[in-house]
């Protein structure tokens, strides 16, 4: 017989329980939503997606209305928010006709329901940046980067270990943590992640991903605005979970058909934003970031000559969004430019 030990690292375990093409959380399903796993920001309330409308035609505004620009959307979930966000377009023509929307999606299964709700509507889906060939370029990360798959790596006795999964009995996998070389690591990615840290949480292919749009922000302007569950904390933490029909779960015992996420450690972006010679125009709260665009005088002008019932949902949906113990205090928001822009909307 061969007992032979299986270990897969976490972020790959991570990245088959959501992406597998056939199993994958995401590939299958539309987890989104009040008859899904959870609940984003757009599926609450449409003054969300309003919010980040204006926000956009104010930042292309401060690019000096290029005649050409074009909108990426990374990871676009049910399509809500691109949506509610086309709509609000077209009350600014000039923009409507200078933008050109293009949408990044792994998951052929979203993508399916994407096309249905935008089919009225002009947008590309894309596999790759690199398609994205000429003119400034506005990135949307709204609940992304928590999706992504991380390595873990746990100080112990003064030895680092890096976090993985034995899958030697597919049905009970087990955590295990492994002797790393993290100087290796460390050198291997160009950042110093142990200084005073006793917990690491790493996303290589977050990384990746920044490091394409900081040649295309360096190259040909634009921004990069990140929406996510996250802390400011110079401290990492463990911060891994899963979620399934909005309760917290067992990673392991629910794998594929729950999301694994994590929280979003807004210091990292920061250094790695820094270190590919990107600047941070600012970190806010959700709750602030709303707040100063606008988001009760929207609520008060569409609510107006509403029947009380409906004015009450309104106002129940936008509680949701900034209250200090909701999404409000929870959620990030972060710009991250290059070194010649300074735009402070929002925060």
């Amino acid at each position: 017989m061969n007992h032979k030990k299986k270990y897969i690292a976490l972020d790959k375990f991570i990245h088959q329980a959501l992406y597998n093409s056939n199993t994958g959380f995401y590939m299958c399903k539309d987890p989104f939503g009040s008859k899904g796993d959870f609940l984003t920001a757009p599926n609450i309330s449409i003054l969300f997606s309003e919010m980040i409308a204006v926000w956009i035609i104010a930042f292309w505004q401060k690019l000096k209305c290029p005649k050409k620009i074009n909108l990426v959307e990374l990871g676009s979930g049910n399509g809500e928010m691109i949506l509610h966000m086309l709509s609000s377009f077209e009350k600014f023509q000039l923009f409507k006709k200078s933008c050109k929307i293009f949408l990044l999606e792994k998951s052929l299964f979203l993508r399916k329901i994407q096309k249905k709700k935008l089919k009225k509507f002009k947008v590309k889906w894309i596999k790759n940046l690199n398609e994205i060939k000429t003119g400034p370029i506005i990135f949307l990360a709204n609940e992304f980067f928590d999706a992504l798959p991380i390595k873990q790596f746990f100080k112990i006795n003064n030895e680092w270990l890096e976090r993985y999964v034995d899958i030697t009995d597919k049905k009970n996998p087990k955590f295990v943590n492994k002797k790393t070389n993290i100087k290796k690591f460390e050198k291997k990615i160009g950042i110093k992640l142990s200084k005073n840290q006793r917990i690491i949480e790493f996303s290589p292919l977050a990384m990746k991903l920044i490091k394409q749009i900081s040649k295309k922000l360096i190259n040909k302007n634009g921004g990069l605005l990140i929406v996510d569950y996250g802390y400011l904390n110079n401290l990492m933490m463990d911060s891994l979970q899963a979620v399934k029909n909005h309760k917290k779960v067992n990673i392991l015992k629910n794998y594929g058909s729950s999301d694994i996420t994590h929280k979003i450690n807004f210091n990292l972006i920061e250094n790695i934003s820094k270190y590919l010679n990107l600047k941070s125009q600012g970190i806010t709260t959700q709750r602030n970031f709303l707040l100063k665009l606008g988001i009760l005088e929207r609520a008060e002008i569409i609510s107006k000559n509403l029947p009380f019932s409906k004015k009450a949902n309104i106002y129940f949906r936008l509680k949701r969004l900034i209250d200090k113990n909701k999404m409000g205090e929870l959620f990030k928001v972060m710009l991250i430019t290059n070194n010649k822009i300074k735009f402070q909307i929002g925060f």
